[in-house]
């Protein structure tokens, strides 16, 4: 499904995600393996690093969508990023709860 983060601007479905779905493949192979090594009884010390690992990957996945809307939603040299009908101020309150919400 596509559209606008909340009239921001920013499809879902941009060229942008490229980067962003790269890293999500990638964290599937990692859930994998980390399923893989709870099955073979490895020992907690390699799982929790592999989950450590896994944690800061999605976190970064997570900024990479912060910073993008928050790029969109506040660009205004070009007039496509702006939502008209929101306030600059609006759009500031609803970056700072996406960013308290994620972290």
């Amino acid at each position: 499904m596509t559209g606008d983060c909340d009239g921001c601007g920013q499809g879902l479905a941009s060229p942008s995600n490229a980067d962003l779905i790269r890293r999500l493949r990638r964290i599937e192979g990692q859930v994998r393996g980390l399923q893989r090594m709870l099955e073979e009884g490895r020992a907690c010390p390699e799982i929790l690093n592999q989950l450590a690992a896994l944690r800061e990957a999605l976190n970064k996945v997570g900024v990479g969508l912060i910073a993008r809307h928050m790029e969109s939603c506040f660009r205004e040299e070009d007039g496509l990023g702006a939502s008209p009908e929101r306030s600059r101020s609006e759009r500031l309150e609803e970056a700072v709860q996406m960013f308290l919400k994620f972290s």
